[in-house]
Formats: C-alpha cells, sequence, structure tokens
C-alpha cells in the first residue's frame, strides 16, 4: 500500500475562498436558478454558523434570495446577507424545531431550505409533508435513510456484502467480540451516534474491551490505515447520482479540511455511488472513505447533508448547492456533471460589521418560543 494519496480539503469555521472557482470556467455552467419561478428563489439555509452552511451561502451569492439562519448570533454566515435576512433558530433536538423553520417560511415566503447540521435532518424530513403543502422544498433525505446514516450499526448492516466496508461488529449485552475478532488488533472502537471523533478510540488487545460499554451504543471496526477520502454527491430527485466528487483530505484543522486536493479517481467514486444507491440517498451529501491494509478503498461513514469542504467541489466545476436548489425547484439535472483536478487551500476571511450589527438579527421570534416550549417540556 502506497503512504501517498491518490492524487484535495475543508476549512475551521471560516469562510471559503473561491477566487479559483470564479476565475475558471465551470465544466457545466451553473444553472439560471430564476428560471423555474421567474424570479430568484428564496432560500433559507441553516447552520449558518458552520462552514457546510458558510459553502452553501457564498455559493448562491448572486443567484438566490439567501435567508440564514443558526442557533448563534455571533454565526459568521449570518453576516454574508442583510439584517432583514439573518434569522434565529432554536437547536435541532428542540420538540418544536420544524414548527419554528416552516412559520419562518411561510413568513418570509421561502421556496427552498437548506438544513446541514445533523441534529436538524430527521426532524425536517419527518415534517416533510406540512412542508409540501406549504410550498416549501426541503434538501434532505428520507428519515429510513436518515436514521440509517446516523447509526453507524444500522450503516454497517444496509451495505454488508454491498459496499466494501471495515469489518464491523456490535459490542452488545449478548457479548463483546474477543480475541477471534476478524478485523484484528488493534481496532477502533466508537459510538454508533455522534459526529466527529467524540467517543472514538483505539482498543490495542481483545482485554482493553472490558473498558467499552456493553450496551450496544459501541461498536468495534477494523483499523483502517491508508489515506482518507471524502467524496461529495449530488443526486436528482430520483435518485440518481449525477456527480460523485473526490478530494483528498491533505490537511485539516479540527477536522474541517483546510487544504486538499480534487482528483479523478473512479474506484472511489463508484464506491460513493455504491452507497447512495445502496441507502436510497437524495441530495447533496457526503461519503468518507479510508483505504484498508490492501489499499482498497472501504466505506467508513455517510454524512446525508452538504458537507463543509463543498468549496472544493464547487472549485473543481460541479456548482452541487445551485444544481441542488435548481432540482428542488422542478429542473432537469444533467446526465453527468464532470469536475476537473484542482488544489485548494483555504484561509479565515473577516466579514468586517459595525460593533452595533454584531448579534442584530431580524427575526428572533420563533428561536425565543421554540426553546421555550423546549425547556418547559
Amino acid at each position: 500500500m502506497s503512504d501517498l494519496p491518490r492524487t484535495g480539503s475543508d476549512l475551521p469555521q471560516t469562510v471559503p475562498d473561491f477566487s479559483q472557482a470564479m476565475s475558471e470556467p465551470h465544466t457545466t455552467p451553473a444553472p439560471d436558478l430564476a428560471a423555474s419561478l421567474g424570479r430568484p428563489p428564496r432560500v433559507l439555509v441553516t447552520g449558518a454558523g458552520g462552514p457546510s452552511g458558510v459553502c452553501f451561502l457564498r455559493a448562491l451569492e448572486g443567484s438566490a434570495e439567501r435567508y440564514a439562519a443558526d442557533i448563534d448570533p455571533n454565526g459568521a454566515g449570518l453576516y454574508l446577507v442583510p439584517r432583514a435576512y439573518r434569522l434565529l433558530l432554536p437547536p435541532g433536538h428542540a420538540p418544536h424545531f420544524a414548527e419554528a423553520v416552516l412559520t419562518l417560511c411561510r413568513r418570509y415566503a421561502v421556496d427552498v431550505v437548506v438544513p446541514t447540521v445533523d441534529s436538524e435532518l430527521v426532524a425536517l424530513a419527518r415534517a416533510a409533508d406540512s412542508f409540501t403543502d406549504a410550498g416549501v422544498r426541503v434538501l434532505v433525505p428520507s428519515v429510513e435513510g436518515l436514521e440509517t446514516c446516523l447509526d453507524k450499526w444500522r450503516l454497517a448492516e444496509a451495505c454488508e456484502g454491498r459496499v466494501r466496508q471495515p469489518v464491523t461488529r456490535l459490542i452488545g449485552p449478548a457479548g463483546a467480540p474477543g480475541a477471534d475478532f476478524e478485523g484484528g488488533f488493534p481496532a477502533i472502537a466508537k459510538p454508533r451516534t455522534g459526529s466527529g471523533s467524540r467517543g472514538v478510540t483505539v482498543v490495542e488487545r481483545p482485554e482493553d474491551l472490558a473498558r467499552l460499554p456493553q450496551d450496544g451504543t459501541y461498536l468495534l471496526q477494523e483499523m483502517l490505515p491508508g489515506t482518507e477520502y471524502s467524496v461529495d454527491v449530488l443526486t436528482d430527485a430520483d435518485g440518481r447520482v449525477v456527480a460523485a466528487v473526490p478530494r483528498a483530505r491533505d490537511k485539516t484543522d479540527s477536522g474541517i479540511v483546510v487544504a486538499g486536493r480534487v482528483l479523478h479517481d473512479p474506484e472511489l467514486s463508484a464506491l460513493a455511488e455504491d452507497t447512495v444507491r445502496t441507502l436510497g440517498l437524495r441530495g447533496v451529501l457526503n461519503v468518507q472513505v479510508r483505504e484498508d491494509r490492501e489499499g482498497r478503498p472501504a466505506l467508513l461513514e455517510v454524512n446525508p447533508r452538504p458537507p463543509g469542504g463543498l468549496s472544493l467541489t464547487v472549485a473543481a466545476g460541479v456548482d452541487m448547492p445551485a444544481w441542488a436548489v435548481a432540482g428542488l425547484l422542478g429542473a432537469t439535472l444533467p446526465e453527468h456533471i464532470d469536475h476537473r483536478e484542482t488544489a485548494v487551500v483555504r484561509h479565515w476571511q473577516d466579514v468586517v460589521l459595525h460593533p452595533r450589527e454584531l448579534g442584530d438579527m431580524g427575526d428572533v421570534r420563533e428561536a425565543g418560543r421554540a426553546s421555550g416550549a423546549g425547556a418547559a417540556a
């Protein structure tokens, strides 16, 4: 197995540099988002303080009427839009989160909602019919697909025999894997749910399994020692994969890529496409892959939402945010959108404000109401 990456990066809560994307023509021109409605669509992006929200908002600049929402009034992406378009929301786990979002959509006649925070996804997917009845499209997969992706054990079971993945076993009440664990040791133990690297630990020997929870909340997984990649995927409304763009995570900061290369690698793209089809996912999402001991790519996990490193894919000529919104508005997506190999370095970019503007929101009513309801429950 080679120690060198095959031939892409993400960003620490910063605004990505789109200069390369803007200076070179896209492989496939971005769609005209005003075509379907006769005007620019009103797009509400949640999680505006995180890299995923910032990437989506930046990509839609000039082509959509952008509304930015977050739970934190200091979220950077809020200040990419005028004051009247900055909205506060309750946390995604609040009982009335979906209701709060829908109320804002009705108030501002929003056409499309783009959630970028894991904790918001299931609530919005469960309320999909209510949004549809209100004429609002939501960029979110089905409830079943989301629940499978967000539970690493369910994900492993769903992909068993269909997508190459590390050997994975549940550490459960029926007993933990022992010295006969097929993945070998050292191995990786991780919680079934959660994001980032929280709770992930290396298990050097079978005896070390005794210190882990034995209640089915943890799983044991074969350690993959090779290079890690992210593959950004765009599908149409029917789940047909339109683009699968691999990128190497050359340098990361707090789990977010700050330098990397977008590359052509049919094996990585095919694995991501097979994963998306197996799970029946829709929209813009991210498949994380790592090479095994033989240098073969294997599935690590699926992020069923726009990724934090999406700006790299835009820079490589695939404007996934614009095409995703166009598809939700009824446009027919191309059969395939190709990308070019490119390298991207991401950096901090300041949004300079008057001191009184920091924390100045256009609408905080739904955040206050829904948060209060959640606290009382």
